[in-house]
C-alpha cells in the first residue's frame, strides 16, 4: 500500500534524518543536491499559501526543476532508479561492513540504522517526476512535458529492483547487503576501469572499448592470459604477468580487452603509471579487503639503472611481512625482456673502489623480470599473420576491397611507415576506411 503523499517540507525532514546514507544527498551527488534544492524551492512557496508568491520564488522553482530534470536526463533514469543506483554505490559504515562480512556478522546497530535510512529513502523515492511536476506547474502556472524513463540499463540495479518489488527496502536489507558483498561500494562499484592519481583512485568514465574478438594472432599468449585471469576471478592463486615483446603487437590492448570480457564478473583494471609505482603497496592495502578482483596495470614498464622504483613493485610481486592480497595481480607490458637497463660498465671488474659483491647487484637487476610468475612473449608478426590481422580489421570496418588490392596496399603501408605489427594494421585500416568513405561522399 502506497504511503500518503508527503509535503515538500516533510520530505526535506526525511532526508535530514538519514543516519548512515547521508552522502546520497551530499555535494558529490549532483542529483541528490538538485532534488533537495527543488524541494526547498517548492517549500518556500508552499509556506506562503495565504500570501502573494514572489516572482523570484516562482523562478527559483522553475530553475531548480530544470536542474533536477537535467540530472535525470544525463543519467537516462527515473528518479527512483537514480536514487537506487546512488544507494547501491554509497560508501558508508554499513555498506563497508556488508561488503567484507556475511550479513549475520554485520553490526546490529548498523543494520538498524541502515533499515531506518532505507525506509526513509524509499519514501523519498516515491516522490517521483509526476508529483514534482504537478507542484511546479501549480506554482508557476505553466505546462511541463510528462516524462517516462525506461528501466535502468544496469542489469545489477535492475536485478535488485526486481527482488524488492514484493517487499519494502528496509525489509529487503539483505538484498542490499548481498549486492555490496558481490559488487562492492564506492568508486570501485561505479567504475570498472580506474587509475591511481595523486594518491587516490579515479574512475575512468570512457574506458577503451577494445574486445578480445578485435585481436588477431598470439592465440597461445591470449589463452594463457585468459586462464590466469579466470583463476583470479575464481579465487584461485593467480600469477603476476609480464607481457614482453615488440612494439605495436597488442600487449596493452589484450590487457584492456580483459576488462570488457570480465567486468561483469567483478574484474577491475587499475592503471598505475611508472611515476606512481612507489604507491603500489598502499594501493594493494586499499584494495585487499574489497570483493572485486583487481589487475594493477603498468604499461610500458622499464627502469633506468639509477632508478629504484622497482623496489616498490617487488614488494607487491613477492610480498613482505604483510600477506599478499589474493584479489590483486600485476599485469605489466614492456618492450624489454630485462626491465632494468644494464650497461657493460655495470659488470664487475677487480678494481679498487668496486663493490665487493657486485655480481649480486647485477643479478638483482637481471632477475627482476623473473619475479613475474608468467612471462608472455610477443614476437613481431610475420607477413602471413600481419595480412591476417588486416583482413580481420577490414571485415570489421566493412571495407569491400579486392583482397589482392587490400594486401598490396597493406604491405606498402607497412614498408613506408612502422613495419609489420597489429598497431600498423589498425592505423592502415583506419586511414583506408576514412579515405574510402571520403571518396564515396565526394562522388555522391
Amino acid at each position: 500500500m502506497r504511503s500518503p503523499e508527503l509535503s515538500a517540507f516533510q520530505l526535506l525532514q526525511k532526508a535530514a534524518s538519514l543516519l548512515v546514507y547521508q552522502s546520497v544527498f551530499d555535494f558529490e551527488q549532483e542529483a541528490g543536491q538538485a532534488f533537495l534544492a527543488l524541494l526547498q524551492a517548492i517549500h518556500n512557496v508552499q509556506q506562503q499559501a495565504n500570501a502573494d508568491v514572489a516572482d523570484a520564488d516562482v523562478l527559483d522553482c522553475l530553475h531548480a526543476y530544470g536542474r533536477w530534470f537535467r540530472c535525470l536526463a544525463e543519467a537516462e533514469q527515473s528518479w527512483q532508479d537514480l536514487l537506487l543506483t546512488c544507494i547501491l554505490q554509497d560508501e558508508n559504515p554499513f555498506t563497508q561492513q556488508a561488503q567484507q562480512k556475511d550479513f549475520q556478522a554485520v553490526s546490529s546497530v548498523l543494520v538498524l540504522a541502515a533499515q531506518h535510512d532505507l525506509r526513509v529513502l524509499q519514501e523519498v523515492s516515491n516522490c517521483g517526476e509526476a508529483q514534482l511536476r504537478n507542484w511546479v506547474e501549480a506554482i508557476a502556472q505553466v505546462s511541463l512535458p510528462a516524462t517516462s524513463w525506461e528501466s535502468s540499463g544496469d542489469s545489477a540495479v535492475a536485478s535488485v529492483k526486481l527482488q524488492l518489488e514484493q517487499t519494502n527496502w528496509a525489509e529487503g536489507i539483505e538484498v542490499f547487503a548481498a549486492y555490496y558483498r558481490q559488487r562492492g561500494t564506492g568508486i570501485t562499484a561505479m567504475f570498472s576501469a580506474l587509475r591511481w592519481h595523486q594518491g587516490e583512485l579515479v574512475g575512468i568514465a570512457h574506458a577503451d572499448p577494445v574486445n578480445l574478438e578485435d585481436l588477431v594472432g598470439y592465440s597461445v599468449q591470449q589463452e594463457s592470459l585468459l586462464k590466469n585471469t579466470e583463476f583470479l576471478l575464481k579465487g584461485y592463486p593467480a600469477l603476476h604477468v609480464l607481457l614482453y615483446g615488440s612494439r605495436g603487437s597488442g600487449k596493452s590492448s589484450l590487457v584492456k580487452a580483459l576488462l570488457n570480457r570480465y567486468s561483469k564478473d567483478g574484474l577491475r583494471l587499475v592503471e598505475v603509471t611508472k611515476s606512481e609505482l612507489r604507491d603500489l603497496p598502499a594501493i594493494a592495502d586499499q584494495l585487499r579487503s574489497l570483493p572485486q578482483k583487481f589487475i594493477l596495470f603498468v604499461d610500458d614498464l622499464s627502469f633506468e639503472e639509477d632508478e629504484d622504483d622497482y623496489k616498490a613493485l617487488k614488494v607487491v610481486l613477492e610480498g613482505n611481512l604483510t600477506a599478499r592480497p589474493q584479489n590483486i595481480v600485476v599485469y605489466a607490458t614492456s618492450n624489454r625482456r630485462h626491465l632494468i637497463r644494464e650497461f657493460f660498465g655495470d659488470r664487475p671488474r677487480p678494481k679498487d673502489g668496486d663493490e665487493v659483491h657486485a655480481w649480486d647487484t647485477v643479478q638483482e637487476k637481471l632477475s627482476f623480470s623473473d619475479r613475474f610468475g608468467l612471462t608472455l612473449t610477443f614476437e613481431p608478426p610475420d607477413q602471413v599473420t600481419y595480412l591476417q590481422i588486416v583482413h580481420h580489421l577490414a571485415a570489421q570496418a566493412k571495407i569491400s576491397l579486392n583482397p589482392d588490392e587490400l594486401e598490396f596496399q597493406a604491405l606498402q603501408w607497412a614498408t613506408r611507415y612502422n613495419g609489420r605489427s597489429g598497431r600498423t594494421a589498425r592505423q592502415f585500416i583506419d586511414f583506408l576506411h576514412a579515405d574510402l568513405t571520403a571518396s564515396k561522399n565526394i562522388r555522391l
